[in-house]
């Protein structure tokens, strides 16, 4: 009887214990889904967002922009949802309408509480897309066009990772990275106390954190990590749209992963310089002679066809394409122009203090490392961020595991009450103020200069631009007092007509993946500011009695997200007025504002409370203005139609690797389809004795797309496609394909396609 019994219970006790086991193991689970899609907005007509130059009007294409997402959920709980943007910031509006969006697809499964939305801070994306009348004004106003290819690319990548969602794990591994940002403000850094600057070792902050996406049965899937440096390599004068440095790097890592033997991870990382960062090697080669191959050159003639995007041929058998991103973080006064800021006239370095050559602003630049070449500088920059991340990623071996949670609220920052200590004890509380720029915003930086006779520096304005300022609007004495040091040369908290200037209402946000811990802040932080920022949140998180975290605890700050407000400096930087000083809008207590609020956000999250979710920012879409003129009509001259080749390669041309190979055709206006997902260039090969296979496309480094007219408002337009032939490319026949689409006077959309000569890569 009693072996009858435990005959019985024996299995009942094994299913328990298994069943017990399983939740203990699902603690430390995660489902984790990846996505990726195109953002690529206009890419001709349209002002480029971020160095404010009204002469920088894209006209062309040097790689596209992508929005790449992670989405990490309990099995049955909490879920988070993060996306990087190659685009310069985050935008408000654009946050707002993609949470519509999510909304009506799956309810309240994420809302603004548990989505991040990051921008990278390119300087070389079309503008347009923001709410506020500031941020808008050198593209003319909104550009729905922009606004459009951004909400629905962000929505798409959310959407793939939700559907890719799977067992899996994530590792966190962190390292320094120490030739890819310079403080470009090192004067307004110098005036932090000497005891806070001593505790560390550089001027801005050098360590990457990297977080490697394994799935649990396709083994890796993708990494996401964050690093300080400035979207600038690509100059003031740049008119091609590009994700700079960090978009470089991401398109790196994910060649490198695709043409890796399928996935295969390297142990060395000094070997990634082995691995090609193009797509050719998916390419077959052709094992012709040199005279065989013009023969087939010769052979064939220009036709059309619909284009193929290299990466859509690489064969995944079912496995989710890996996804890259690298993102921003505390880059405020962090240049990608390592080599040093130096007078355009004399060649001798800038004035220290204020960045000027013979008190002028204008002549002072900032050089990358490939100077003079900007695509050189943005190609080292972004691939010593690669080299880095490869090597992370290789050894990353810390899991996180532990509780997935997120906490965030909206604060009305132009008047918010902040307790700060006093001088000899004590506390007292402040303010902040209505936004407002001062004087040196004007000046620019040494990564894009202003205009006029601003400078860097200027704590007192000028009576002139004073004077100015006041046709616009006239700053009360008391936010004078309040913006004090600050000169106010725009106060643009305060300027509400034709509708808000300046954001008022922000999301502060934190997110948490177990020991992972994310700090979403809508705007730029210097490099001090954002390690007070961090150590103040990781004190009460590691101080609290729960003991949920430990010395381990990762706390990464995820800049320009959700919104943007522009700077937030030190109080003691502030006091320099430099431009990051000048641009911090809500006065000098700016960042102890941030501070306490993600301190109260730190507490809920440990002590498990809920947060108000505070006033709502306001939706200003139906209130846009723009002025920028559609696309009329497309033509060509008589006899010619659309993607017919103008300037084609010279007859039975060969070209060695290393050389460059340019085609012009007629065209049309890239405003009339953004070919997103697609490619208005194409480099390919020929496979066999028939058959053409993309090699490159206008998502490689390598490939330039250029469009121009003959004249400003001509109705003729030409594209100059440039391939800049890879050390990597394989011997063949190629040729080059321009894919667009031409608008009628009648209105209808007309798509077409041109093919150049065949030539030959030996």
């Amino acid at each position: 009887m009693a072996k009858s019994l435990r005959m019985i219970w024996f299995p009942i006790l094994l299913l328990l214990l298994l069943e017990n086991s399983i939740g203990v193991f699902s603690v430390s689970k995660y489902l984790i889904g990846l996505g990726s899609y195109d953002i690529t907005g206009p890419a001709a007509d349209v002002n480029m967002m971020g160095y404010a130059n009204t002469d920088q009007i894209a006209s062309g294409v040097h790689f596209r922009l992508r929005a790449r997402t992670f989405i990490v959920a309990e099995p049955h709980g909490n879920r988070v949802v993060f996306v990087n943007l190659d685009a310069c910031m985050a935008s408000q509006l654009v946050t707002i309408k993609v949470l519509e969006r999510l909304k009506a697809r799956y309810g309240n499964l994420y809302t603004e509480s548990n989505v991040a939305i990051s921008g990278i801070h390119t300087h070389a994306g079309p503008g347009g897309y923001l709410q506020y009348v500031v941020y808008i004004v050198t593209s003319l106003g909104f550009v729905r066009q922009s606004f459009d290819a951004l909400v629905n690319g962000i929505e798409q990548s959310i959407v793939q990772a939700h559907n890719n969602l799977r067992p899996g794990s994530i590792y966190v591994n962190k390292g320094e990275l120490l030739d890819a940002g310079v403080n470009r403000s090192p004067s307004a850094y110098l005036n932090n106390p000497a005891e806070e600057r001593s505790k560390y070792k550089y001027n801005v902050d050098k360590d990457m954190t990297l977080l490697k996406f394994v799935d649990d049965e396709w083994g890796p899937v993708g990494s996401f990590n964050w690093f300080a440096t400035h979207g600038t390599s690509m100059s003031r004068t740049n008119s091609l749209v590009s994700g700079d440095n960090k978009g470089a790097a991401a398109r790196f890592m994910e060649d490198w992963f695709d043409q890796n033997s399928g996935g295969k991870i390297l142990s060395d990382v000094s070997k990634a310089e082995e691995i090609p960062i193009t797509a050719s090697n998916i390419s077959p080669v052709v094992h012709e002679t040199h005279h065989e191959l013009h023969e087939l050159a010769a052979s064939f003639q220009s036709d059309s066809g619909k284009p193929v995007r290299v990466r859509s041929t690489l064969s995944q058998a079912g496995r989710p394409r890996f996804v890259s991103a690298f993102c921003q973080t505390n880059c405020g006064d962090v240049s990608p122009n390592v080599l040093g800021a130096f007078c355009i006239d004399t060649g001798l370095p800038c004035d220290f203090n204020h960045s000027t050559c013979g008190g002028k602003n204008e002549l002072c630049y900032g050089r990358g490392p490939g100077y003079p070449d900007e695509f050189e500088s943005t190609r080292i920059i972004g691939d010593r961020q690669f080299k880095k991340a490869v090597e992370l990623f290789n050894k990353a071996s810390e899991q996180l595991k532990g509780k997935i949670d997120y906490r965030h609220t909206y604060l009305n920052f132009s008047n918010l009450e902040v307790t700060i200590s006093k001088q000899g004890g004590g506390t007292k509380v402040v303010k902040t103020c209505p936004a407002a720029m001062g004087f040196a915003f004007a000046a620019g930086t040494t990564d894009g200069p202003g205009a006029f006779d601003f400078r860097q520096g200027d704590d007192q304005g000028n009576a002139f631009w004073m004077l100015v300022r006041n046709l616009l609007k006239t700053p009360t004495q008391e936010q004078v007092d309040c913006q004090s040091p600050k000169p106010i040369l725009l106060d643009t908290g305060e300027m509400k007509v034709p509708y808000d200037w300046a954001p008022a209402i922000l999301p502060v946000q934190i997110l948490r993946i177990g020991q992972l811990v994310i700090l979403s802040v809508p705007g730029e932080f210097t490099t001090m500011s954002g390690r007070r920022l961090r150590d103040a949140v990781k004190t009460v998180l590691t101080s609290g009695s729960s003991k949920e975290f430990d010395a381990n605890i990762h706390v990464v700050i995820a800049g320009l997200t959700n919104t943007y407000s522009q700077y937030v400096t030190t109080i003691e930087e502030y006091q320099i007025q430099r431009y990051e000083g000048a641009s911090t809008l809500f006065g000098p207590h700016t960042l102890n504002a941030y501070i306490q609020e993600f301190k109260k956000l730190a507490a809920a999250l440990i002590s498990g409370q809920p947060v108000q979710l505070g006033p709502q920012p306001p939706d200003l879409l139906d209130k846009q203005i723009s002025l920028l003129t559609p696309v009329v009509v497309d033509a060509t001259p008589l006899g010619v139609s659309f993607g017919d080749v103008n300037v084609d390669v010279p007859k039975n041309s060969t070209f060695k690797r290393g050389g460059n190979v340019t085609v012009v055709f007629w065209s049309a206006n890239p405003r009339n389809d953004l070919m997103t997902e697609g490619t208005f260039a194409l480099v390919e090969i020929l496979q066999g004795k028939d058959s053409w296979v993309p090699a490159y496309d206008d998502d490689d480094f390598c490939l330039r797309f250029i469009w121009s007219r003959p004249a400003k408002l001509s109705p003729l337009s030409h594209a100059s496609i440039e391939w800049r032939i890879p050390e990597t490319a394989a011997s063949g026949v190629y040729r080059i394909r321009h894919f667009g689409s031409a608008k009628s006077l009648l209105g209808s959309i007309k798509h077409f396609t041109g093919a150049s000569s065949a030539f030959v890569v030996a």
